[in-house]
């Protein structure tokens, strides 16, 4: 296992010194945002300070680097996901390569098809489909879910019918933290045809992701959420499917040819996708992220987060005011409630004791047709965590039950 105060200094808003109302930072919103590594700080910094330059546009040293650099992040990203360079289409995140799939692949789709999401799901992976099903008269339906709010095979079959022509859910649920088993749900939809789309924003940062072994069709991905910057993401495709998909971006960079006539033609994917100056910092920081979550190991953050799942878990128990919607989740993903405080002063609670936590419905409105509320407080643990937070989200919980008093005094 990892050193976690060793870690720590790694990330400057770690350092001791940052405060939130006065009291040192407890940043428990991790499923939102992650904070950066200096390493990927630097790599940003030595883009714009060494480099500069645009990609595919100069004949000229400094043009070359950025085209080496941006395609070195392209084959770091190809490899922690197991996948090949040019199946790897860089996006701005994870909402992005959502649309660009649903834009994409809806030619595909005509009048009485089907497609398959559930209730867990974030607004990036629904409001495509809406808009989708509207311009093309398709039908969304939901896959049911257990009593843990997990999609699983069982459920999955009694809505899988011949007309079902895409799936499309998330690996891991950004409210209840449950992973779906994405290789056995993909296999059963490819057994009628269907293709299967993963939304992996809250998987990709927490465990080993092989999208090969997964057999999925489209993996998406946000950088700003495994410590890379912001405004960078992924979209996965299988290349036989990326080529016979349309750009939903066209401009500079992306086409090969076109003329007076309209008459115009793509460049190889993933270059057709890409229009226009990327976020080639964004990349490039992505990259060094990617370095730096590898220098860890997967595998070493994924049971560190069970571990501090458990021990958090463990000391809610001491909270008789609070509800916990799913203990029975292994991932860092608690959602809870402290009865009587709405989920958005229990925010404002928190923040002053330091601790920063996310409230309300998380982009999955349609979620509370499952937990029968209407908002949340959600806390989300990363590898730079400790028990020591958790300890003060504890303490802060406790007094949570006669919150004005906390809040005013």
């Amino acid at each position: 296992m990892f050193d976690v105060k060793k870690i720590r200094k790694d990330f400057p808003l770690l350092d001791g010194t940052k405060t939130v109302d006065g009291k040192p930072l407890v940043y428990l919103d991790n499923g939102a945002t992650t904070l950066k590594p200096r390493q990927v700080i630097d790599a940003e910094v030595k883009y714009y300070e060494n480099i500069g330059a645009n990609i595919h546009r100069g004949d000229y040293e400094l043009a070359y680097n950025a085209d080496v650099a941006y395609s070195e992040a392209r084959r770091k990203v190809a490899k922690f996901i197991g996948a090949d360079d040019k199946e790897i289409v860089f996006t701005s995140g994870t909402t992005m390569s959502l649309n660009m799939v649903a834009y994409g692949y809806s030619k595909k789709l005509n009048k009485g098809d089907v497609i398959l999401i559930d209730v867990t799901e974030h607004a990036s992976n629904v409001l495509p489909w809406f808009n989708i099903a509207k311009e093309k008269g398709v039908e969304i339906r939901y896959i049911p879910l257990n009593e843990n709010g997990e999609v699983t095979l069982e459920n999955l079959k009694k809505v899988l019918t011949e007309d079902v022509k895409l799936v499309s859910i998330t690996q891991v649920s950004n409210v209840l933290g449950y992973v779906n088993d994405i290789k056995e749900l993909a296999r059963l939809a490819h057994e009628v045809g269907a293709v299967f789309v993963c939304d992996g924003a809250q998987s990709t940062p927490h465990m080993k992701v092989d999208v090969k072994d997964l057999d999925v069709d489209f993996f998406v991905f946000s950088g700003h959420k495994l410590c890379a910057p912001t405004g960078i993401g992924v979209l996965y495709g299988k290349y036989d499917l990326l080529e016979n998909m349309d750009s939903m971006l066209l401009g500079g960079g992306m086409n090969n040819t076109f003329n007076i006539l309209g008459e115009f033609s793509y460049l190889p994917t993933p270059t057709k996708f890409e229009a226009g100056t990327p976020n080639i910092a964004g990349a490039i920081g992505l990259g060094a992220a990617i370095d730096y979550l590898e220098s860890i190991g997967m595998d070493n953050i994924e049971a560190y987060e069970k571990e501090l799942k458990q021990y958090a878990l463990e000391r809610l128990k001491e909270c008789p005011n609070v509800t916990v919607y799913n203990s029975s989740s292994t991932t860092g993903i608690i959602d809870f409630n402290i009865e009587g405080v709405p989920a958005q002063d229990a925010g404002s609670h928190f923040n002053h004791y330091g601790v920063c936590v996310r409230t309300g419905e998380h982009c999955a409105k349609l979620l509370h047709n499952y937990l029968h509320v209407d908002s949340t407080v959600r806390c989300s643990l990363y590898f730079y965590n400790t028990k020591e937070d958790i300890d003060a989200l504890i303490d802060a919980a406790k007094e949570g039950g006669d919150f004005l008093d906390a809040f005013f005094n």
